[in-house]
């Protein structure tokens, strides 16, 4: 069975193989300037050479980026989402063609990874009232023998209401046990896994169209996504990469519902990254995020027990998401900072007690109620609402 590194190397190979240069992944936190707090995309840190700046590199580039996005943190514990992933990328910076791109995608997936071509679905962009379908992708596909599903907002690629953009194809691979049917649209046992984006334009405030004069391709694969698919498990959470978490996890803190167990590898393993990136915990921006998902943990762990600790996590589990990423951080530093924030968490959660237990907060909280507990108290929404949930 092929392993989480052994996929990494197949693909970056196969496109060194054919001239691109293998660009070190990137931390997640932007450059400076960047008004993002985390890096969401392979593509983000290229998109000055996307839009036309030379890069030292060359125009044929592939690369392996950590990626973290905010807007899935509510998608935990199913097949598919993590809070921190990461993606395998090529680019061609005026190189070749969207049909170039797709003819090795299917190539990589039919002989790299040995994916059935039954098992593959595409869908492609089919028109708006801007910008006409993408004929060269759909007739590609097509000359390939893979079923093409038009569809228009789902194949339109932008990095924000201004930028580069583009038509895009992603490319679905079926996860069902029985014969492939439907549509991607249709079943979500077709899974995306894989995005060719051709960027072609760039948008303006105003919302127009220009063309980029040097239009350029963009592809991005989910990792752990493919690995689940060629490990031919039920989810993310059950390929080799998390096997040491959920091995681990059930023996120091006792039997774990399944949500709850992907829900702490997640974010216990993702405040490791973060931290790794030489992020702190704080009230604001990129810290707040990681507080977030420091006490998101501990709110799950604490629900069944009170008496669960991070102190209990070994050392060699940090060690472990460390060297995978990449990250030279001392382990300890992290298991300490962790630690910490468990401390500090505790104590708001026994003052958050003591103000909820006062006898105007007995009856059903309303906004004004919120709002006294955050400004006056420091008592967040989520914590108001978590203590009440514990009394009741």
């Amino acid at each position: 069975m092929i392993t989480t590194d052994q996929t990494i190397h197949t693909f970056l190979e196969f496109f060194r193989e054919r001239g691109h240069e293998l660009t070190p992944g990137g931390s997640l936190i932007p450059e400076p300037g960047d008004p993002v707090l985390f890096t969401t995309s392979g593509m983000h840190p290229l998109t000055p050479y996307l839009l036309g700046r030379p890069h030292p590199m060359g125009r044929r580039l592939t690369n392996l980026q950590r990626c973290l996005r905010t807007t899935d943190l509510d998608e935990i514990g199913d097949s598919t989402h993590l809070t921190v992933f990461e993606m395998l990328g090529s680019w061609s910076l005026g190189d070749y063609e969207g049909s170039q791109s797709l003819r090795w995608g299917y190539e990589l997936l039919r002989d790299g990874f040995g994916i059935p071509p039954d098992r593959l679905h595409v869908t492609v962009f089919g028109g708006d009232d801007q910008v006409g379908p993408d004929h060269e992708s759909w007739q590609t596909w097509d000359e390939l023998g893979v079923p093409v599903e038009p569809t228009t907002h789902e194949n339109w690629w932008s990095n924000g209401p201004i930028g580069p953009c583009g038509p895009d194809s992603e490319v679905f691979i079926w996860t069902g046990h029985e014969t492939p049917r439907g549509t991607p649209t249709s079943d979500d046992r077709w899974v995306e896994v894989w995005n060719h984006v051709m960027m072609q334009y760039l948008r303006h405030p105003d919302g127009s169209l220009e063309p980029l004069h040097r239009p350029g391709i963009d592809t991005g694969l989910g990792l752990e996504r493919l690995v689940r698919i060629l490990q031919n498990r039920r989810s993310v959470f059950e390929i080799d990469l998390f096997r040491p978490w959920l091995s681990t996890l059930p023996l120091l803190w006792g039997p774990l519902d399944e949500p709850s167990l992907r829900l702490l590898s997640d974010h216990l393993r993702s405040s490791i990254v973060v931290l790794g990136d030489r992020v702190s915990p704080s009230p604001t921006h990129r810290g707040h995020i990681l507080r977030r998902l420091i006490r998101r943990t501990l709110t799950t762990l604490w629900r069944d027990d009170p008496s669960r600790t991070l102190s209990d996590l070994p050392i060699d589990l940090i060690e472990h998401t460390l060297d995978h990423f990449r990250q030279a951080t001392d382990p300890g530093r992290i298991r300490g900072t962790l630690l910490n924030e468990e401390h500090k968490f505790d104590l708001l959660l026994q003052r958050g007690r003591k103000v909820l237990s006062r006898n105007r907060f007995t009856a059903p909280l309303g906004e004004g109620d919120y709002l006294y507990l955050h400004d006056t108290h420091g008592l967040p929404r989520e914590l108001v609402d978590y203590l009440n949930t514990e009394d009741s």
